[in-house]
């Protein structure tokens, strides 16, 4: 099976150099290609990475179509650009790397490929993952899910790159999505100053938050309990190589955030709270992080409304 990514970010390029590097033919789709085949470097989202022989990078979306395609774009994006090259890429086995609701439609990647690209087969690819490590070449777990996966493992898997398996969908990208906005929730206690036991304590009744949400949405439990949930979330919201983690301790110590940096958490969170909303389905950590993030309540009223909730079993 032929591979191509489209979108050079950071993870997009990181998986380029990491597949292209055991061998596999890629190719890399982005809007501003010139410069990346000169140099054979992602100088701008990922420098000092050098491309593998096997990696080739294009401009033309065209050149750029595989039997499987990587949509490496951001998840607020992912509608409009399914929408515009719907004709391209139907047909093709399309594994979204983003990770989120959508806040428009409430929908999480494989439902919006599902939805804007009917021909298509959806697939995603999800798990405790940062950029630099990847391309890096250090050892990374992650989880391919798809109705027959085991295809997309054996392509994808190889160097430092080590695939499991899976055919829930709703399961794979709710545990991606949910746990962007715990290490939101994560990032605002230590940035507020309220300590590492807070930290544990958000951590774990968020994952508890993350667990009831992709039910509802349809999940099988145990789903949340691999990479794509609790590896996901484990590593989100406990390094500041993380950019949700890093917005939280910045909005928590009343700092801004550099310009230009996506951080899907934040989109996330206002979906995951009007969908739980209207669902009856009680979300008090997600629910702070958006009164946080609007201005509604400051770090301080939060913890004090979480504190005050009723007593119950765990």
């Amino acid at each position: 099976m032929s591979l191509s990514i489209l979108g050079a970010g950071a993870f997009g390029t990181s998986l380029a150099i990491a597949i292209a590097r055991s061998g596999t033919p890629v190719t890399l789709w982005a809007r501003d290609a010139g410069d990346m085949a000169t140099t054979r470097e992602n100088s701008r989202r990922l420098p000092g990475y050098s491309f593998p022989d096997a990696l080739a990078v294009t401009e033309d979306l065209d050149a750029a179509m595989a039997d499987v395609v990587l949509l490496a774009v951001p998840m607020q994006q992912l509608a409009g650009f399914l929408t515009e090259h719907c004709e391209t890429l139907g047909g093709r086995t399309l594994v979204a790397t983003c990770k989120g609701i959508d806040l428009t439609t409430h929908q999480g990647p494989a439902e919006i490929i599902a939805a804007r690209c009917p021909t298509a087969t959806p697939a995603l690819l999800s798990g405790p993952s940062f950029a630099v490590d990847v391309a890096a070449g250090l050892p990374t777990a992650l989880t391919v899910a798809a109705a027959d996966p085991e295809p997309l493992q054996k392509l994808l898997t190889g160097g430092n790159l080590r695939l499991y398996r899976s055919t829930d969908l709703i399961g794979v990208e709710t545990g991606g999505a949910m746990k962007n906005v715990i290490a939101i929730a994560c990032g605002l206690a230590i940035g507020a100053g309220l300590g590492e036991s807070a930290r544990a304590a958000l951590l774990t009744r968020g994952f508890a938050e993350m667990n009831r949400f992709a039910v509802w949405r349809g999940a099988e439990p145990d789903t949340l309990h691999g990479l794509s949930g609790f590896g996901d979330l484990a590593l989100t919201a406990t390094s500041e190589k993380s950019r949700n983690y890093a917005f939280g301790l910045a909005l928590g110590r009343g700092e801004p955030m550099p310009e230009g940096v996506t951080v899907e958490g934040r989109a996330t969170a206002k979906a995951v709270s009007n969908a739980a909303r209207s669902a009856g389905i009680e979300m008090p950590i997600t629910d702070m992080v958006v009164a946080v993030m609007d201005g509604k309540l400051s770090i301080t009223e939060a913890s004090d409304l979480l504190l005050a909730r009723p007593l119950k079993e765990e």
